[in-house]
């Protein structure tokens, strides 16, 4: 089982961005690295400067760096960026929008979570393409995996493992319209929060997360107990999504559990300790809502035809 880290999805200032992927190459039990501003477009410039410093750090480690398209393209400049990013033939770009990917077609690129790759055919239609890897989208279960990963046997197929999930995305800024701003004019609000602003209800439950645009869960996806299941379901790479957190040891925990040198339960008490910030879950994966967490003794129950979903206020 191969590990790959998703992009920083938060707007962390550019010193600490940089960092954080320095310290990723030299210290990260890491195969694969996305990286680029993919939420917001009005930060790329910040980054950017350090982007070629980030990828030939990252290639001189030994990882493979996948370079990521916006989730949603709409302005001319953003268009003139997607355009840019195609053109870059020394590395596999991974498509989030499919405003990017006729230039692509032909050509080995991969599919990120945030393409809606539901069934077999979809699956198929972007390997015929050129697609040699699909992260598929986090909220499928066990079920739509293992067939998706059935009809493309020759595509590494990669899962969404760890980190709050990204639910939706919109045109209009979330951070901006709270603090009384426009999205124009929004002054970059969202460095604020560094690991996204949580909603809740009237009630005073945790419901949601804001990123800018972006709208994330209020838990943190964490299938290190699901790995087994997974690896027979034809999975090949685990996802793995920066959060506020000490990242390099979060993945450190998921390499040993994946390599055998730690059970899962033990695992996930590590991550618990390194991530306190939101509950765990795994509810898509076992068919149920997002938001809880399916137990071990559970799974086994439900494959009689039971569902026994702990609340995250039980964890």
């Amino acid at each position: 089982m191969q590990l790959s880290l998703g992009p920083v999805l938060y707007n962390w200032a550019p010193e600490r961005w940089r960092d954080f992927y320095f310290r990723i190459a030299d210290e990260a039990p890491v195969d694969t690295v996305a990286i680029g501003e993919i939420v917001c477009s009005k930060r790329s410039p910040f980054i950017a400067p350090h982007l070629p410093a980030v990828v030939e750090r990252l290639r001189a480690a030994g990882k493979q760096v996948l370079p990521g398209s916006l989730i949603l393209t709409s302005l001319p400049r953003e268009r003139r960026q997607m355009a840019d990013l195609v053109n870059t033939e020394e590395l596999l770009v991974e498509v989030n929008d499919l405003t990017c990917l006729k230039p692509l077609i032909g050509r080995p690129h991969a599919i990120g979570p945030f393409i809606n790759i539901y069934n077999e055919a979809s699956a198929a239609f972007h390997a015929q393409r050129g697609a040699t890897r699909i992260c598929l989208p986090p909220e499928l279960p066990m079920s739509s995996v293992a067939a998706i990963a059935a009809a493309v046997p020759n595509v590494l197929i990669d899962i969404f493992a760890f980190g709050r999930v990204p639910l939706a995305i919109s045109a209009r800024c979330y951070h901006a319209r709270l603090h009384k701003l426009t999205k124009d004019n929004c002054q970059f609000v969202c460095e604020r929060d560094p690991d996204g602003l949580m909603l809740r209800t009237l009630d005073g439950a945790d419901f949601l997360t804001v990123n800018g645009v972006q709208t994330l869960s209020s838990t943190c996806t964490n299938l290190l107990g699901d790995a087994n299941a997974l690896s027979e379901a034809g999975v090949g790479s685990f996802r793995l999504s920066p959060q506020d957190c000490d990242m390099v040891a979060v993945i450190s925990v998921f390499r040993a559990a994946l390599d055998g040198r730690e059970d899962a339960e033990s695992g996930t008490r590590r991550l618990a300790q390194l991530y306190p910030n939101a509950p765990f879950s795994n509810g898509f994966l076992h068919g149920v809502a997002g938001f809880v967490s399916v137990a071990p003794d559970a799974r086994s129950s439900r494959q009689h035809g039971f569902r026994e979903p702990i609340e995250p206020h039980m964890l």
